[in-house]
């Protein structure tokens, strides 16, 4: 072997221990950048805290778990195709004509407030993405669903128009229509049923205050209850956290938990004495009847439940749940 070549060999051996020596150092520094972002939540890489939907299935609506069948959480903010979102949370279902519909609050990043969303399904367990159905210059979440005389509703959360609104579809799931002020007030999550007599409405003020109305007509006049505030300076019982459920003959409300952290459970009660002059409650003995799961999309809170009960015998319920996911760059 010659010099020349031995040089060449020389040279090519360092230009291949400079290169490898380069992807090395590059592979380290990504490594670090990896590490102290997450460490450190700058943009490159950090953690972002939403609310998702999943599907909890079970024997009865206080003895619920993550339904095998189904891969949670079913709706993101990633599959909210017409707006930019934040996360999806408040879920709502009714069944109609063999299809599921779920309504739900979208947080809208560009008008940083709340847009009532829809998605459908056909067995309850794989959901479609489909619109916006309701947006006001407002916020709105909490979209209360109901059928009353073969008519849907809607009493979403307006407390930032300082009323609870009532809705009808014109044109079921898609088209809502605003057709009067229930109640004045800086008033939360509005939870409304028919006992066969007249009409009840919880909502809450703050988080920590329950308030009680009733008429005997859908469109009012609406009457304070002469006990309400029903609830006082109790941030774990007093917001409601899902529709008024008749169960075995008997009425309970789901609460969000919301002390020491918004929303970090759902507590069930019984309600056991309810007149226009009287009301009295009673907490379901295996309460939290939902919490968060320690991992996942669901790993820090869940604060709504919507159970219903299946033609089988066992019950479905949309949720929703808190948690963390890794963000790169600037994605939101």
């Amino acid at each position: 072997m010659n010099t020349n070549t031995k040089c060449r060999d020389k040279k090519n051996i360092r230009r291949i221990a400079a290169f490898v020596i380069t992807c090395i150092a590059i592979a380290c520094c990504i490594l670090a950048a990896w590490y102290v972002g997450a460490k450190r939540r700058i943009p490159f890489v950090k953690r972002v805290g939403e609310y998702s939907i999943g599907i909890y299935t079970g024997t009865s609506p206080f003895d619920l778990s993550p339904c095998p069948e189904v891969n949670n959480p079913v709706l993101t903010a990633r599959d909210v195709s017409d707006v930019s979102a934040g996360f999806v949370a408040d879920p709502f279902m009714v069944r109609e004509n063999g299809m599921w519909y779920m309504f739900f609050e979208v947080w809208n990043n560009s008008t940083t407030q709340g847009d009532i969303g829809l998605a459908a399904s056909k067995d309850g367990c794989n959901w479609t993405y489909r619109q916006i159905v309701l947006d006001e210059p407002f916020h709105l979440s909490y979209p209360n669903v109901f059928k009353w005389n073969d008519e849907y509703y809607m009493i979403p959360e307006t407390r930032l128009a300082y009323a609870v609104r009532l809705y009808k579809a014109v044109e079921f799931p898609q088209r809502w229509t605003y057709v009067k002020d229930m109640v004045t007030g800086n008033y939360l999550d509005p939870s409304i049923f028919h006992d066969g007599r007249r009409w009840w409405m919880f909502v809450s003020e703050r988080c920590d205050v329950l308030h009680l109305f009733y008429a005997d007509d859908l469109t009012g006049p609406w009457f304070r209850h002469p006990e309400s505030p029903v609830i006082t300076l109790d941030g774990n019982i007093a917001r409601p956290g899902g529709p008024i459920l008749r169960y075995d003959g008997r009425v309970y409300r789901f609460t969000q938990d919301c002390d020491p952290t918004y929303g970090n459970q759902v507590r069930a009660f019984e309600i056991t004495e309810l007149t226009t002059n009287s009301y009295k409650e009673t907490p379901v003995p295996n309460n939290p009847i939902l919490k968060a799961t320690g991992q996942g999309w669901n790993a820090e809170k869940m604060h709504q439940l919507d159970p219903h009960k299946l033609d089988t015998g066992g019950w479905i319920a949309a949720v929703d749940g808190y948690g963390n996911r890794l963000v790169f760059g600037f994605e939101y």
